[in-house]
């Protein structure tokens, strides 16, 4: 069946569900509709629709599964390799679903899936509470949560998808269900992979005050901070160690000033007296340029971040976990940063595994990587032009660290970081890299609750 006829039929559908808005290929609002993060993604959706209710979602799948219609579904659309968006697939846009519910006694939260980081953010924020989420406001927190979920409050309460309690998804035939602990294990980890979810039961924290800012430090050998920064970060941590309520993110980028090498700190404690004495102590780490921590808001934490984010960015990212930030690592590391290419776009940073999410959990999860280690960022973008340079730049990056010491990386690496296409051969292989142990589970998981392959451009992908 032709898109046409698909398109005049689907139309036909959504006569009787008026609350469903309709973007078809037409209308003026579907470039903006259908745009991923990565504009290089070029596919384009049959069309996008944007359900105002559970139920409408249900009708959608339903309807979906009966005329085998392939679908995606899309939340911050923040997937490094754009793949909320598919040639001719119908494109379903949770962002109308955005309720938050706090419970009596304010340890849990009922979130619904089309919920940004910071809408999240702020509206537990305003209760005086808060939940770890990554540092980007515009990311989807299920899709962010649900597949791992680094951030700066995982030291402290541990990763987005160790919070996950439970959740209500739209299954294989339609059907509006709560996850039974087989499938949440699955969904912690693999998230859209066995249905569209409508909503997650969250843990929760109290939280009123924040310290946040980037310690920025001489860049004009930028080889040699890098280097010596790692060499001192790994000495205070192997003789002193880090509080929970701290997280420290190596960055990399373009700014207005030109190339700038900063760890980007987060104290999530009460005590922002001990929270300052230890920026200075991070600060010390490095030839100091500035430290701009501060007393903070999470919402106004959230505004700053999203100011320094292009509007508009297209390339490819990829992803490497080592277990030691070693002498070689960060040679490797500087030498590529000091030739890292000049757009905005391009960056490096290094989030780092430590506390509740490096070891077993309470509850079972696909997501395999829980020995302690620092997870790399490579992302080759760029906001104008060919992203071919800072591509290769990332590429060429992500394979020296690979040569420099093998020994030194974890055999799994970050599924939302990762580039299968690039990275892995086949599915299998990208499979097996990203869930280790877990990946024959998850097959075994998804072949039982989605048996017809209904959610088949899900992330992973199987096939």
């Amino acid at each position: 069946m032709g898109s046409t006829t698909q398109l005049t039929a689907f139309e036909a559908f959504l006569q009787g569900y008026p609350a469903i808005k309709y973007i078809p290929p037409s209308s003026p609002e579907y470039p903006a509709a259908r745009k991923p993060w990565n504009e290089a993604r070029l596919d384009n959706p049959l069309a996008v629709v944007q359900p105002e209710s559970p139920s409408d979602v249900a009708a959608l799948v339903k309807y979906a599964k009966l005329n085998s219609l392939p679908f995606t579904i899309r939340a911050g659309g923040h997937n490094l390799e754009g793949r909320c968006v598919v040639q001719d697939a119908l494109l379903i846009d949770m962002r109308a679903l955005t309720a938050v519910t706090i419970s009596s006694d304010r340890k849990i939260a009922t979130v619904q899936g089309g919920i940004l980081q910071d809408e999240l953010a702020n509206k537990l924020w305003e209760h005086g509470l808060a939940t770890p989420t990554g540092a980007i406001p515009s990311v989807g927190y299920v899709g962010w949560a649900t597949y791992g979920g680094y951030g700066p409050f995982s030291a402290h309460w541990g990763l987005g998808v160790d919070q996950i309690l439970g959740a209500t998804i739209v299954d294989s035939n339609g059907d509006i269900v709560k996850a039974d602990e087989a499938l949440l294990e699955g969904i912690r980890g693999a998230g859209g992979l066995f249905g569209v979810i409508i909503d997650l039961t969250i843990k929760v924290y109290p939280l009123s005050c924040l310290l946040a800012g980037p310690i920025l430090f001489n860049p004009t050998d930028i080889i040699k901070t890098c280097i010596d920064f790692n060499a001192a970060y790994e000495e205070l941590l192997n003789t002193e160690g880090l509080p929970p309520q701290l997280t420290i993110q190596q960055i990399c980028f373009n700014g207005p000033m030109g190339r700038a090498f900063a760890a980007l700190f987060l104290w999530s404690g009460a005590d922002i007296e001990e929270g300052k004495r230890w920026s200075e102590k991070i600060a010390s780490l490095g030839p100091l340029l500035v430290n701009m921590v501060a007393p903070t808001t999470i919402p106004e934490w959230f505004v700053a971040n999203g100011a320094i984010i292009p509007p508009k960015l297209a390339g490819s990212g990829f992803s490497h976990n080592v277990r030691h930030m070693s002498p070689l690592v960060a040679e490797t590391l500087g030498r590529n940063i000091a030739i890292m290419p000049s757009d905005p776009g391009c960056m490096m940073s290094i989030h780092q595994l430590r506390g509740p999410s490096a070891g077993p959990q309470d509850h079972a999860s696909v997501f395999a990587t829980r020995e302690p280690h620092y997870m790399l960022e490579l992302l080759g973008f760029i906001t104008s032009g060919d992203p071919e340079g800072s591509r290769q730049w990332a590429l060429q990056t992500t394979k020296e660290i690979e040569r420099v010491e093998p020994e030194n990386l974890l055999p799994t690496t970050y599924i939302s970081l990762f580039n299968s296409a690039i990275q892995a051969k086949s599915p299998t292989e990208a499979l097996e890299k990203t869930y280790g142990s877990k990946a024959e589970l998850l097959k075994d998981l998804k072949a039982k609750v989605d048996p017809e392959g209904v959610f088949a451009l899900a992330v992973p992908a199987l096939k």
